[in-house]
């Protein structure tokens, strides 16, 4: 748990660019997303995956879903997500969303040039797979 708790804090200082050195005054976080969902996992454990990807420019990722809700926060480009029965979704650098479980997607770089970064919170039962491709 305090592996857990020290990773959240060093993500949260990294994401709001503190250093040790360099803060003065007390850290203080930037909320950049709150958000009611539905379908976590319910057991006495979970696992948390934090992972990171870039999708090249003009790419996609695989048609897909998950089975527990991700947290996905832009860090560079711009990430647009195509749900199936729901309108698209676009959020730029610094932005952040929620990605439902057990709904049909895909994530998009519809940029040209530059390559779109992301970081991906993942909570979910231990040795859930990260997604479940459609095929």
């Amino acid at each position: 748990m305090r592996l857990v708790a020290g990773l959240g804090a060093a993500l949260a200082a990294a994401a709001m660019g503190i250093s040790g050195a360099a803060a003065q005054e007390p850290a203080r976080p930037n909320l950049l997303l709150r958000e009611v969902v539905q379908g976590m996992p319910r057991g006495e454990r979970q696992e948390v995956q934090v992972l990171t990807a870039t999708i090249p420019p003009g790419q996609a990722t695989v048609f897909h879903t998950h089975r527990f809700p991700v947290t996905v926060y832009v860090m560079e480009g711009t990430f647009t997500l195509e749900m199936e029965g729901r309108e698209a979704i676009t959020v730029p650098a610094g932005g952040a969303l929620v990605e439902p479980p057990h709904v049909r997607m895909t994530g998009y770089n519809r940029s040209g040039r530059e390559a779109l970064r992301i970081l991906i919170v993942y909570v979910a039962e231990p040795g859930t797979p990260f997604l479940d491709p459609i095929h």
